[in-house]
């Protein structure tokens, strides 16, 4: 495959690192938005939390056509996913700054870009949401579970919202994925979950959404470990 510009949000670590390391040679243009300093493409130094993050990568973005947006950038609360988790010892902070990243944060760049993304011949939008954001997911991290939930809402109404214009918007709600950070969480018995997903199936996945024809649009795609909770 070849693209003209892709955006990776999150660029810096976990899935968005491998996502931005693998997309980079197939593009003309990759634009790595994170805090912190990512290692592929052109480096965008942002908080999307923030307005003035969101103004700044459609400034760089300007007349350029964007053939893919990908949002894996993700927070979650203190001590989420370990048995020190208790929804009332979360900070009022912490769980805005959940919901910020999570939602609020993919809603405003989707809105800044689409100028971008309609002067691509097949345009795409990726978010990672995760299997937290299912019905009936036993999950108890409140802020996280919410902000995947209303993910899957926002692709659900940016379907019909874009279908006329046929922008593909898609989210994938995999189970823990086997980044270098999980795999230590894991190896510590500090996550619960079970196994997780290696990394090459997830972008094995990117891969085929990337490469369908402006004709189809999948929605959700649900990935849990075999061996994980959701399976």
């Amino acid at each position: 495959m070849s693209f003209k510009t892709i955006l990776v949000a999150g660029a810096s670590r976990g899935i968005g690192l491998a996502v931005a390391e693998h997309l980079v040679s197939q593009c003309d243009r990759l634009l790595a938005v994170s805090r912190t300093q990512a290692p592929f493409g052109e480096w965008l130094q942002v908080d999307l939390s923030d307005m003035a993050g969101v103004e700044t990568v459609e400034t760089a973005i300007a007349d350029d056509c964007l053939d893919a947006l990908l949002y894996m950038g993700g927070t979650w609360e203190t001590h989420a996913f370990t048995s020190q988790y208790r929804f009332e010892d979360c900070s009022n902070a912490d769980i805005a700054q959940v919901i910020a990243v999570n939602l609020v944060a993919p809603i405003l760049l989707v809105k800044a870009l689409l100028p971008a993304l309609r002067r691509s011949e097949n345009p795409k939008i990726i978010f990672m949401g995760a299997l937290s954001g299912r019905d009936n997911f036993p999950g108890r991290e409140v802020a996280n579970s919410a902000s995947k939930f209303g993910l899957r809402g926002v692709v659900h109404s940016l379907r019909e919202e874009l279908r006329s214009q046929q922008i593909s918007v898609t989210v994938i709600n995999p189970g823990n994925v086997g980044t270098p950070e999980v795999l230590a969480d894991l190896a510590a018995d500090n996550l619960t979950g079970g196994e997780a997903i290696p990394l090459t199936d997830i972008l094995s996945i990117i891969d085929c959404i990337l490469s369908l024809s402006r004709a189809t649009c999948i929605k959700e795609i649900d990935v849990p470990a075999m061996l994980g909770k959701g399976a």
